[in-house]
């Protein structure tokens, strides 16, 4: 059976992790004004990092890949700093901000790790 490489990464496969916690997280949040468009844009992001790391795994190169995990640590900033958006309007509550905080640290240190390794190959 054939299977894609990206979907052993472990950092893959928590990135995939946020991004289901995310999407729930949006699907219940009850905002006065709606702000769909944060809602949006945290669930692009959240999904994000898992997609350009899968992307990234698929290209020719370390190089490419390293590049990839680059664009992904940055969607997961994004993420991270929505969620204290979120958090502040009060939009989401302490544990849930603390559960999204604390995976997106593993994913980054994860991503960290995964760079330095690919760079020590080139």
């Amino acid at each position: 059976m054939n299977n894609f490489g990206f979907k052993e990464l472990l950092v893959w496969q928590k990135a995939i992790d946020l991004a289901d916690l995310i999407i729930s997280v949006t699907k219940n949040l009850d905002t006065k004004n709606k702000h769909y468009r944060l809602q949006e844009q945290i669930e692009s992001a959240a999904a994000s990092v898992a997609c350009n790391i899968a992307e990234g795994k698929g290209r020719n190169s370390k190089k490419e890949f390293i590049q990839y995990l680059y664009i992904a640590r940055g969607s997961l900033y994004e993420t991270i700093t929505l969620a204290i958006i979120f958090h502040k309007r009060k939009w989401i509550n302490d544990d849930t901000y603390q559960k999204i905080e604390a995976v997106s640290f593993e994913i980054a240190s994860m991503i960290k790790g995964l760079i330095n390794s690919l760079k020590k190959k080139l």
